[in-house]
């Protein structure tokens, strides 16, 4: 028998021996809670955003988790429940904590935190997989909320070391309407300053489709009186304007942020690291590459998964304190392990810096070290933090 075949073999008969004959099966409930959202207009309506994004992620975690816990009687099952836009997320909140205490929300911050802020969902557990926002891993945190989604500082830093470390360190920035673009603007201005990069120009995007000019003919005057700059950072987080930018500014300048070179959760590119391989079971599962969001609610199933085969337990506060404990580690097909940080609860994780169709890099880069964890280099260390729920040890 081959070496793997032997270690396949010996991994089910420990599991199934560890699972008596007879033993009542544990059921781990996990439910899917997501608050649709209405998109404003754009200028090009060719990404639709699929209409299984996030849950067909969540799906493949607890078809993984049960991979394991058939044999150990640990029985996963999912519940999903969408909340159109505009209504209240509350009484689906409700609902769903009378059923599990194991929460997955894709949701905007401010109705994450209500949910959060419920007396039923005290003691519950609730991973955010939808709400990039530092102010929820910042002032705003929570104990009972864990966030599998990097938050916009994890990006916004990856990037800024890429372009540190290719010595583009002059940048420009242009920056759409809406509230998300404003926000990933705010958080890539942040990361010029941390890691040394100089902010020659800054400036919002303001062309409205009425003037008489397509949006390409608008992005050359706009750009034509940039300082100069070595790379144009743009902020479209909606998908509106930033597709016209690249190959069409005055001056032949690299584009990133937004479009361009971009710092994501995940990208069908990834290949490494195993990564072929998970992006060809999602793809089995849902007919579709994987976005960022099906990874973040991947990672949480997963997560959930691990800390219930550790503990033996399906008690959420049990799973939070090995969560948080520096005994987890998923395998995320990243080419690190991930945890979680015990000070706001945000999941370490390697950030994707990829173009289209290859990826680049994977930050954290070599040059960048940290005292403990080069994770923690991306997003805010814990003497930065301004999260006070977790308390010094989580």
């Amino acid at each position: 028998m081959r070496r793997p075949a032997r270690a396949a073999a010996l991994l089910w008969a420990v599991l199934a021996a560890s699972s008596p004959l007879g033993a009542e099966e544990m059921p781990v409930p996990i439910a899917y809670l997501r608050q649709q959202v209405e998109r404003p207009p754009v200028l090009s309506d060719l990404d639709p955003i699929p209409e299984d994004e996030g849950i067909a992620g969540a799906r493949l975690g607890r078809d993984d988790n049960a991979t394991t816990g058939r044999f150990l009687g640990h029985d996963y099952v999912l519940s999903v429940a969408e909340v159109p836009p505009g209504e209240d997320l509350l009484p689906a909140a409700r609902e769903a904590l009378a059923g599990s205490r194991l929460l997955l929300v894709d949701a905007p911050a401010a109705a994450l935190l209500r949910l959060a802020d419920l007396p039923e969902a005290q003691g519950a557990l609730i991973l955010n997989v939808g709400a990039p926002d530092d102010g929820l891993r910042g002032a705003d945190c929570r104990a009972n909320v864990l966030h599998a989604l990097p938050s916009l500082a994890m990006r916004a830093d990856a990037l800024a070391q890429f372009l540190q470390l290719r010595r583009w360190t002059s940048v420009a920035l242009l920056e759409g309407p809406f509230p998300d673009d404003r926000a990933w603007g705010a958080a890539l201005r942040a990361s010029t300053a941390k890691f040394g990069l100089t902010l020659e120009d800054d400036r919002p995007w303001d062309f409205d489709g009425d003037l008489g000019r397509t949006a390409q003919a608008e992005v050359p005057m706009l750009t034509q009186d940039l300082t100069d700059h070595d790379v144009l950072l743009v902020a479209d987080e909606t998908g509106d304007f930033g597709r016209y930018v690249l190959f069409n500014t005055w001056e032949p300048r690299p584009v990133a942020g937004s479009e361009g070179i971009t710092p994501v959760a995940w990208s069908p590119v990834l290949e490494n690291w195993g990564a072929s391989q998970l992006q060809s079971r999602f793809g089995d599962l849902a007919g579709r590459p994987m976005r960022p969001k099906d990874y973040a609610a991947w990672a949480a199933v997963r997560s959930l998964g691990e800390a219930v085969t550790r503990t033996g337990s399906a008690d959420p506060q049990a799973i939070r304190a090995y969560l948080l404990s520096p005994d987890f580690a998923l395998d995320g097909f990243k080419g690190r392990a991930l945890s979680f940080r015990d000070w706001d609860g945000q999941l370490r994780q390697p950030i994707p810096v990829v173009s289209p169709r290859a990826m680049i890099g994977m930050a954290p880069f070599e040059p960048f070290l940290h005292q403990s964890d080069e994770l923690d280099t991306l997003g805010t260390d814990r003497p930065e933090s301004a999260c006070t729920a977790f308390g010094a040890a989580g």
